[in-house]
Order: C-alpha cells, then structure tokens, then sequence
C-alpha cells in the first residue's frame, strides 16, 4: 500500500529505487549485570571494538580520494575526538566498574547521558553533534556483535540487489548491481557517506538531521537528493520497498503505484534534462532582462572548493568559511590551531585558484562553546551558547590569535583581489576594536618588512541590531554582507534544527524581509556592496524577491549558481521593484512569492 513521509527537504532532486535498511544498532542491546571478576574483561571489549573502529576511520581517512568533500574530512576528524573523548571511556568504565552493567549496556547508558547534555545545548552547531556521538557508539556496538560496516559494497547488494522474494530463497542474480538503490537509516555517518559516495545508491533518507546536519551538509556538496529528519522513516520502510525521495518536496513515497512511479519518473527526467540545459548557462553573463547585472559568488570552506566555483560560472568568492581551517586538527597531529604560514598558503592557494576573481574571507566564526580541539571544554556550561563568546566576540578575546589571522589574511591579498569579512559584529566597540587590530597587524608586517596587501573591509548583519544600525556600520565598512540564517534565527527566536519549532523558522516573516530590504536599501543609497550569502541566496523561491529589493550580488554553494542564475536572466528587476513592495507592504508575504 503507498504512503508518505513527510521530512525536511535538503538536497534537491528526485531519487527512485529499492530501500536499504541501515537499523540503530543500539535497540536490540542486551541488558544484564557481570560477576566483578569479569568486569575487566567486559571493559577490554569495549576498548577493543572502539580501537578498531579508529583504526577503521583512520585508514577512510587516509583513503580519501582527492575529490572527496572537504565537510567529510572534517567531519570524520569529529568522530575520531568524541571516540577519544574521556567523558565517555570514563563514564563507561562506571558503569562496568561500579554498576556491574554488560558492556553494551554501560555504553548505550553512558550515550544517554552524554545526548542529554547535547539536547540542552542552545547551539545548533552543537546540538547536531549528537547525531555523531550516536554513529560514533553505533559503530562500536557493531564491532562487539561482528556485524560489519553497514556501507560494504559485498553489504549492499546482498542486502538490497534481489527482489525480496529472491532474497528469501537465498539467490542473487547478475544484473543486481544495475537495481537503483536507496539508503533509508537513522542517520548516516561521514565515514560511511565516503562509501555511499562511491556506491550505487541515488539518494538517501534518514530518521533524524536539520538543515544544518552534516548528512544535508555533505548531500548538498554531493549534489544527492535527500530528505532529513522524517522521523519514523527507518521504522516504517521494509528492506527493498520502492522508494521514492523527493528531495525538492521533503517527502518518501514508499511503495508507490504504477501511475505516481510513472509521474515521478517523468520529474526525474525532466530533472536531469534541466540540469543539463543549466549547465549551459555556465558562460553566460548574469544580466537581467532590463540589463541589471548580477553577481553570483561561491561560498567555500576550503582553498580546493574554488575549482567548483569557477566551474559553476562563479565571479568570485563571496564567503570563505575559514573556521574549516580552524576544525579537527588535534586528531591529525597538526597542533590547536594553525599558525600564520599554514593559513597565508591556504589563503593564497583560494585567491590564486578563483584566477584574478575577488575572494572575501570572513574571520574565523567560532567560539568556547564549539568543539575546537580542547579549547572550547566541555565542563563549561552556557545558558545559552548560541548568543555566547563566539564569531568576532571570540576573537576580540584571544588577540594572539586574532592578530595571526588578520597578517595572514593580508599577506595573502598581496596576490589578488581580498575582502575581508567579520562575523557578528553588534556594537560600536567591537567595531573600533577590529579596526584597531586591524591597524596593528598591519603594522607588525610593516615592522617586519614583510608585504602585504590592501583589502575592502566588510562586516556581516546577522544580528537584529546591527541591522538596525546600519549607518553606524557604514561609516566604517566599504560593503556589507547578510547572513540571512543567523539573522531569521535571531530575529524569531526560532532554532532552525529543532524540529518541534522547525515550523515557526520563516524567512518571510514580515520582519525578516523589512530588515533585509532596509539593508539593502541603505547600501544602495550609500554606493556601498552589499550581498546575502545565508541559504536564502541559493534559494531560487527567493531570488526574484531579493532582486525586487535591489540585491545585485548573491552568494551561495557552487551547485546552486546556475539555478539561481537562469531566474535572474528571466527576471525584470524594474518591474519586480515594484512587486516587491507590495510583498513588503503584506501582512503574509509567503502568499504573494
């Protein structure tokens, strides 16, 4: 019989094929007390099984390919610190110890207690960070039972390449490798989205994950349909069930009849026919039909993203993420933090791969209450972590620090064209304090003979009030760059991956939309740059409104450009000024879009 399942929708496209059931490993766990002489022995399996599963994450990581997305490398760098992390071997070891429990059982007992403190973390960064602490324990639970990575090729065509009346009578024909597959899972580990990468599967969906989840992370990078956080999806799907995953939608059909498997082929198709008529518009300037033109960047986290973006057609780097220099470093013996050389070739290799086209680079956007490598400990407690020391504030706070950053950011605008970018900025003070350090890097360089160069200095509105205090900003800063999913948070009040409130999360509430025009429109009436590089840019519902309010320069992930770049060839920006004040003007905007 078919049905749906209703998810966040993450990765855009549709994906049709047999499921691939990847089960929790931690609901068939086996709860009984051991003899004291044993609980030895019961520690050493659990120290065995989470060694092999280093080893195992290891050697993925030294077999990544070089075209591997670079969010996987980091992600994995995560797992193996929360394998090595001391409050869970010693919370196990408690319950072994003290309470005599069996090692699976100490080791599901002490991922609860962890995964509380996780879901009373007001950081979403955070917060999403217990989906890895659940693989991490997953993998090891698997290793005590002998079960293999779920991911194994030799794994997956057992599991889903015959229909299930062939699996049932032990047969597997030739021709399964060409059966479409699909992984349905609880969630979905980084190590194992390297081996789904190089699979046969078309899509995936998982139980659990937001926007911000590595799995729609990694996803959007790939380029795969997927759907997150649909909840029962693993429960409610059977191994090798036709599925459909309707990345645009948010939705799992499963078991569908002829008519809607013939109705979604057909979207599939005209999918695939669209992507290639997109990739045709890769040469071809952004103009709109009144001959308004547009700049469409490319948000990068690391230097090798920028063969992406000129791929995609990009004009320049609007955002680079350089915190992603920042992450996961211990585990890869690299030190806390990079030194200035380290991050001035990382820089320097961005500019020069983006071949004479700008590149802004936004200072490091992190803070104590994110796992940074030991610096952020996590005995420190934050009432609310998300409003804490974090982005510039953090920053502002180690001047050591902040200092090495800002001399290897102008060391590397000696070779091309450099904006650079601060996060968070909300107050007068924390804007001469930047300028300071700015002058003063810029100084120590001098002192030291070394060159540099000049840079435009820009600062993010993702906070309410600084976009309420714009022409404070503007005094100081040559453009100004909107962060659109920090800034529908804060003005909301709304934490976009919790699902209980994921409704209320709206990027056209009215008050949204007025402080990104107000924006807009003071920069315009200044001649200063202005470009929106949250996921709102890359949205191509929202594209013919943000040209509407004036917006000529967008930035977003380099799989979005084209799509976003064929609504702005057939928009008219005069007449869609004049639709969208009356969006404006509306107490339900969504309804005019």
């Amino acid at each position: 019989m078919t049905f749906s399942v209703h998810g966040l929708a993450v990765s855009r496209g549709i994906a049709i094929g047999r499921a691939v059931l990847v089960a929790s490993s931690r609901a068939d766990v086996a709860h009984y007390f051991v003899d004291a002489a044993k609980t030895d022995e019961e520690i050493t399996r659990v120290r065995v099984a989470r060694n092999a599963v280093i080893e195992e994450i290891t050697r993925v990581q030294k077999e990544l390919p070089k075209d591997a997305p670079h969010e996987l490398a980091a992600l994995l760098d995560v797992h193996l610190m929360l394998l090595q992390d001391e409050l869970l071997i010693s919370g196990v070891k408690h319950w072994i110890t003290e309470r005599h429990y069996n090692a699976e059982w100490a080791l599901t007992t002490q991922y609860e207690i962890i995964a509380r403190q996780f879901d009373d973390m007001e950081d979403e960064y955070l917060r999403e960070r217990k989906a890895d602490l659940e693989q991490v324990v997953e993998r090891i639970l698997r290793r005590m039972k002998g079960v293999p990575s779920p991911l194994q090729p030799q794994q997956v065509v057992r599991q889903a390449g015959a229909s299930r009346k062939e699996s049932q009578q032990g047969l597997l024909l030739d021709d399964t490798v060409d059966v479409p597959l699909v992984l349905v899972a609880h969630d979905i580990s980084p190590a194992d989205m390297l081996q789904f990468k190089q699979s046969l599967f078309a899509g995936f969906a998982t139980d659990v994950g937001g926007k911000t989840s590595h799995t729609a992370i990694v996803a959007r990078s790939m380029d795969i349909p997927a759907v997150v956080g649909a909840r029962s999806a693993s429960q409610l799907i059977e191994q090798d069930d036709w599925v459909i995953i309707d990345g645009d939608a948010g939705v799992l059909i499963v078991d569908p009849s002829p008519i809607i498997l013939a109705e979604y082929g057909f979207k599939q198709r005209q999918g695939e026919l669209e992507r290639e008529r997109l990739n045709r518009l890769r040469h071809t300037p952004a103009l709109t039909i009144d001959g308004q033109r547009v700049e469409l960047l490319a948000n990068i986290e690391m230097p090798e993203d920028t063969l992406g973006a000129v791929a995609a057609g990009a004009v320049g780097v609007g955002l680079f993420r350089s915190e992603f220099l920042f992450m996961g470093r211990e585990s890869k013996g690299l030190g806390k933090l990079p030194d200035e050389e380290e991050q001035y070739l990382a820089y320097r290799k961005a500019i020069e791969g983006m071949q004479g086209l700008p590149v802004t680079i936004r200072t490091v956007d992190i803070g104590s209450d994110k796992p940074l490598d030991g610096r952020g400990k996590a005995q420190d407690t934050h009432l609310n972590p998300a409003l804490g020391l974090r982005a510039i504030r953090w920053s502002l706070a180690d001047p050591p620090m902040f200092l090495t950053q800002l001399r290897a950011i102008l060391r590397a605008a000696a070779h091309g064209q450099v904006n650079l970018l601060v996060p968070m900025l909300a107050h007068a003070s924390e804007i001469r304090q930047t300028l300071v350090l700015i002058d003063h890097a810029r100084a120590q360089l001098d002192n030291k003979g070394i060159a540099y160069g000049q840079v435009r200095l820009g600062a993010m509105i993702e906070i309410p009030a600084a976009a309420l205090t714009l022409k404070l900003f503007l005094k100081y800063f040559d453009f100004l760059s909107i962060g659109t999913n920090d800034l529908i948070q804060y003005t909301l009040a709304i934490d976009r991956a919790d699902e209980t409130v994921s409704h209320l999360y709206d990027p056209c509430h009215p008050a949204v939309l007025r402080l990104i025009a107000e924006t807009i429109a003071e920069c315009n009436a200044q001649g200063k740059g202005v470009s929106v590089c949250g996921e709102m840019a890359g949205d191509v519902s929202m594209t013919r409104l943000l040209l509407g309010m004036g917006l000529r320069s967008f930035s977003m992930h380099p799989s979005q450009i084209l799509a976003v770049k064929q609504q702005v060839l057939r928009a008219d920006a005069g007449k869609l000024a004049i639709w969208a004040a009356q969006v404006l003007a509306s107490d339900d905007p969504a309804a005019l879009l």
